[in-house]
């Protein structure tokens, strides 16, 4: 088994404006931290102004937040990044 895995990520609102796409295909390793794989996605789209605060779904299920936090991923899983809301 490959320790890459080929995964869609979705970004939304601020997430997008600055990647500049709505959603693409990356591969990400099969079993990582939750920090190591916002490092990653970060920093390949030009997220890291807004990485702090970003919340995090694999599958539509929102991830812990503790960013030590293991994350196994096969082949077709979603990843959504997305920032903070605000509103009034």
């Amino acid at each position: 088994m490959s320790d890459r895995v080929q995964v869609k990520v979705l970004f939304f609102a601020k997430c997008r404006e600055l990647a500049g796409v709505s959603s693409v295909l990356h591969c990400v390793p099969h079993r990582v931290d939750q920090k190591t794989l916002v490092d990653e996605i970060c920093d390949k789209f030009g997220l890291t102004a807004i990485k702090e605060n970003l919340i995090v779904a694999i599958n539509e299920e929102y991830c812990s937040g503790e960013p030590a936090e293991f994350i196994e991923l096969k082949e077709g899983d979603e990843i959504a990044l997305i920032p903070p809301i605000s509103g009034g």
